[in-house]
């Protein structure tokens, strides 16, 4: 275990928005290194989706964090809590998963933490092991340790109840669920983003009336997407993936906004903060990659880094084509434009072709295509080019 205490607590804080309480922070710590008594430190996760992606590694960085300081990471899977879905900063009801998607989803997260967390060292939890064996004397009890103004104190339950927009009974049970985990496996530090105040501090409530010590609760913000508005989203299209390719990660992280570079350096890498502030004082583009270049080494390595800052310059700033693309074989010899980039799937439907097509994004070996009625003749081998990121190779049968 890290045996200074002020670094632990440096390093601790870096990123958090909120500790509550610092001063009982401070206290864990010492008692932590003074006892050689490694700190519990959970974080929950709920399989409601099939994919992690940068936003998510935010907390997940600051609980490897802990790890590498020689304290004990407790991740929860949230079987059970994902049947209700958190209400944390939701305007309606979450749809609920069946247990076949729950389980998918889970199995997809355990192999994507693996790029984050040091498995080796993990304590997995399934909040399905107590949940699973309570009767419903038990969830009585449970339900009985808060009221209904305290809920309605949640800012989105409030702003639902005022626009008499539905909540429901079980969405109410969710922070007290996320509390119970807290007691099970008697939390001495939880990590949450910043929408998940209510359910953090909802668990040192909990512990105390469980006669435990409160967990000491440590917020991190959400991560900002690519659009540089909202939090980092599958379903809004503005996130980067863990198992998004180097090349593609680079990419994406190219199109950053330059305004997110400091968080996205402070959150996710491990460049020293002197560091960052010398880096965003220069040219925004040499920041950018090597920004770019410490995510993609992070979780595929310095090789895979460099080559895809290789792979960037030459397509994006050299104008090259990539090494590497998807090959379309065409079903005829002779096509419209819009059937073009239907078959190579550079579009989905016909309209989003000719939008396409009517922006100028898109070219064929160069030479850029305006009229997507056009009837065009590939040649074995030619490049399709849509935007600039999606590339073809055209073959004929």
């Amino acid at each position: 275990m890290e045996t200074d205490v002020r670094k632990q607590l440096e390093l601790i804080r870096r990123g958090a928005v909120e500790i509550h309480t610092g001063a009982e922070l401070e206290a864990k710590v010492a008692r932590a290194v003074k006892g050689n008594r490694p700190l519990r430190v959970k974080l929950g996760l709920d399989p409601t989706s099939p994919d992690i992606h940068l936003g998510h590694t935010v907390v997940l960085g600051k609980l490897r964090q802990f790890q590498d300081l020689g304290h004990q990471a407790v991740l929860i899977i949230g079987d059970y809590t994902a049947m209700v879905g958190d209400p944390s900063g939701q305007s309606k009801t979450r749809p609920q998963l069946t247990g076949e998607q729950i389980e998918a989803n889970l199995q997809t997260y355990l192999e994507q933490v693996r790029a984050v967390l040091d498995v080796d060292r993990l304590e997995i939890r399934r909040n399905g092991e107590w949940f699973g064996k309570m009767s419903f004397a038990d969830v009585l009890k449970l339900a009985g340790s808060s009221t209904v103004a305290r809920m309605l104190e949640r800012d989105d339950f409030a702003k639902r109840y005022a626009a008499q927009a539905p909540i429901g009974v079980h969405e109410m049970l969710y922070p007290l669920m996320q509390a119970k985990d807290s007691v099970e496996v008697r939390a001495d530090v939880e990590l949450g983003g910043t929408d998940q105040t209510f359910n953090l501090l909802a668990g040192r409530d909990l512990q105390r009336d469980a006669g435990q010590e409160p967990q000491v609760t440590l917020s991190m913000p959400l991560l900002v997407g690519l659009d540089g508005e909202k939090k980092m989203s599958k379903s809004l299209g503005n996130y980067v993936g863990i198992k998004d390719p180097p090349n593609e990660k680079f990419g994406k992280l190219m199109s950053l906004p330059d305004a997110l570079m400091k968080d996205y350096f402070t959150l996710l890498t491990a460049v020293p903060e002197a560091e960052i502030g010398a880096l965003l004082a220069g040219h925004p583009m040499e920041a950018k990659k090597r920004l770019g270049a410490e995510i993609v080494a992070r979780y595929h390595g310095p090789e895979a880094a460099a080559a895809a800052a290789a792979e960037f310059k030459k397509v994006f700033s050299d104008k090259g084509a990539p090494t590497d693309m998807p090959e379309v074989k065409l079903a005829t010899p002779k096509l419209t434009v819009l059937d073009l980039l239907l078959q190579a799937g550079h579009a989905t439907s016909k309209s989003e072709a000719r939008r396409l097509v009517e922006g100028g994004g898109v070219s064929l070996d160069g030479q850029k295509l305006a009229d997507w009625k056009a009837e065009v003749e590939p040649a074995d081998g030619a490049v399709l080019q849509t935007g600039k990121r999606r590339f073809a190779k055209i073959r004929r049968g």
